[in-house]
């Protein structure tokens, strides 16, 4: 599985030339940002020392949503409790996950947000899993460079895995199933139940390749069932 870094409006130089290095130390290369050019600047490179070639590598996009245009799978980090969204994985816990998903699905991303406010919402609601270090602390709160550190150091057996060859129809099925059941949720009239639509935008994510054909079968017969 390809996995990216993304780090979304990093505002210290210094950060990125961390999380750069954490990069390198694992294995991981694809490291992209968003909205900033603090990699410009040269504490970046002081504090990468040896991990030049990542930040030369770098990509830059205006946007999160483009940054991920290639990607097929999205995992997004955050710190803060919010109420709209409520289904975690720890970092350990992703594992398994992206094993299982490494077998159907061959470009990730992992996501990292601002280091003073995370991601937002809108930003958050792209992401197919969302992810948290869980901490014993009164400030729950982690460096940019130390996130992407555990995070690597906890994936980094996947950039053992050989690539599986991978049927793009299987590449999209997470986002079809997604497409299809707003949808259905639409036609049905309860697409305003936003707290069933965002229950199942998070759930989604965390299913299996046979739960995903599975539901893609049973969500035919239902709008065969409703053309009638």
């Amino acid at each position: 599985m390809h996995l990216s870094i993304v780090l979304v409006a990093p505002a210290r130089a210094e950060n990125i030339g961390a999380a750069a290095r954490a990069m390198k130390t694992m294995g991981f290369t694809d490291l992209r940002i968003v909205a900033s050019e603090a990699h410009l600047a040269e504490g970046a490179r002081r504090v990468a020392h040896g991990s030049g070639e990542i930040l030369d590598n770098i990509t830059t996009y205006e946007t999160l949503e483009a940054a991920l245009h290639d990607v097929s799978f999205t995992v997004a980090t955050t710190a803060r409790s919010r109420s709209k969204f409520h289904y975690y994985a720890t970092p350990a816990e992703l594992v398994p996950l992206m094993q299982e998903k490494s077998q159907w699905i061959n470009r990730a991303a992992l996501v990292f947000g601002r280091e003073d406010s995370g991601l937002t919402n809108e930003e958050l609601a792209l992401a197919d899993v969302l992810t948290g270090v869980p901490m014993v602390a009164d400030y729950p709160s982690l460096n940019l460079g130390q996130a992407v550190m555990v995070y690597c150091y906890q994936l980094a057996s996947l950039m053992q895995i050989p690539a599986a060859p991978v049927d793009q129809a299987d590449e999209n099925q997470l986002q079809a199933l997604r497409a299809r059941v707003e949808r259905l949720l639409s036609t049905l009239n309860v697409a305003d139940d936003q707290k069933m639509a965002d229950w199942i935008a998070q759930r989604i994510g965390l299913l299996e390749q046979r739960d995903t054909a599975m539901l893609h079968r049973l969500l035919h017969d239902i709008e065969k069932k409703l053309a009638e």
